[in-house]
């Protein structure tokens, strides 16, 4: 887990709402096509796990990608995502009106993303995140790069940063101790 600068960890002290890009961020970044038209991605057990306990502890999760995939609503529903949003991409737009909706600042958002789609996002939120494998402009523009790669714990990486950000990471892992 990182050591968190005073600034970067006081930023994470007060999220309320971690905001996730998919593509490259819950998954590897690949896309996969079977020869009749069928996709598939693959998605990381440690980062559900580590987004059903920021959930358990009141954050609120959201997914923001500018694809369309019924594979991505069946992920938010099994992890109980209530908040996806598919098929747009402007990122910062959607970001916006759930903040509204919600009643959570972009000072108490951070953001995760890997490409350029997610670079609005990234510069506004109060904590803008790229994983280890983000391309270069957007790990320039974040706050903070994960040390795991999209799709292989990044998120849970994020999760369990805020967990303890929040003093909040012993009471998540309590349950299952």
């Amino acid at each position: 887990m990182h050591t968190l600068s005073a600034h970067i960890q006081a930023k994470a002290a007060t999220i309320r709402l971690l905001a996730l890009d998919v593509d490259g961020v819950l998954t590897d970044g690949q896309l996969y096509f079977g020869n009749n038209g069928e996709e598939m991605k693959s998605f990381s057990t440690l980062d559900g796990q580590g987004i059903k306990l920021l959930q358990q502890q009141g954050i609120v999760v959201a997914l923001i990608t500018a694809r369309s995939s019924a594979l991505v609503a069946r992920r938010a529903e099994i992890l109980g995502i209530a908040h996806v949003y598919q098929g747009s991409e402007n990122k910062l737009d959607i970001l916006i009106s759930l903040q509204a909706d919600i009643g959570v600042s972009m000072a108490d958002t951070a953001y995760v993303g890997d490409d350029l789609p997610d670079l609005a996002c990234i510069n506004r939120a109060g904590l803008g995140i790229a994983v280890a494998n983000a391309h270069a402009s957007v790990k320039t523009a974040a706050a903070l790069t994960t040390t795991a790669f999209g799709g292989k714990g990044a998120v849970r990486e994020v999760c369990d940063l805020l967990l303890v950000a929040q003093s909040r990471y012993d009471t998540a892992l309590a349950p299952y101790q």
